[in-house]
């Protein structure tokens, strides 16, 4: 087993008994069956609003940016590190309350700083060594990769992944063409979860 860390789980899903859910009960079961803590936020349960306020975005490029809005969610994803979203791609797209969660807590002085030269952000999400997503679709691995170009992952890994943080350990787990898929197929898919959740 690798050294113990600390995983902030955010669930991105309405339903408690979707598969989302389900997936998420999985990553943190194997989580802390080997060793590591776990800290499970989910957003609809904890009514998370995914709304930037109005005085969020007019004071984005104060020095310091006022978190009070979120500042117990900020607290638990700086006390972590490494962070695992679980969420459906709806429309080859983010739900929009982890849209939110981005816009809202990966915020300035959190997940990076405004270069004062201009132009480029200085990653600041040091404390995150690891980034993984899990999540399905609905579409087949096709549609997703050649008609659409994937671009969950490419926002995950190219957006937030390198603009927040260096050198982190990202990976992104799919269950395609969801909408068809078998119990035993959904079942499967927890079991690769699991597998490759043991590895960290």
């Amino acid at each position: 087993m690798s050294d113990r860390r600390h995983f902030l789980i955010v669930l991105a899903h309405p339903l408690e008994t979707s598969f989302a859910a389900s997936v998420a009960a999985a990553a943190r079961e194997t989580l802390e069956a080997n060793g590591h803590s776990v800290d499970l936020l989910d957003l609809y349960r904890e009514d998370f609003d995914p709304r930037l306020s109005p005085a969020e975005r007019a004071g984005y490029f104060d020095s310091p940016y006022d978190l009070s809005g979120v500042a117990e969610i900020v607290t638990r994803l700086r006390a972590a590190d490494g962070l695992v979203l679980v969420f459906p791609q709806w429309w080859f797209n983010f739900p929009a309350i982890l849209k939110g969660f981005f816009d809202r807590i990966l915020a300035p002085g959190v997940a990076f700083t405004h270069d004062q030269a201009g132009g480029r952000i200085i990653p600041e999400l040091t404390n995150i060594k690891t980034l993984w997503a899990l999540t399905s679709t609905g579409s087949p691995w096709w549609l997703v990769h050649f008609y659409m170009g994937n671009p969950v992952r490419r926002l995950l890994k190219r957006g937030i992944a390198n603009f927040c943080s260096k050198s982190l350990n990202f990976r992104m787990l799919t269950l395609h063409d969801m909408d068809r898929a078998t119990p035993a197929r959904l079942e499967a898919h927890i079991v690769r979860v699991r597998r490759a959740l043991s590895a960290i």
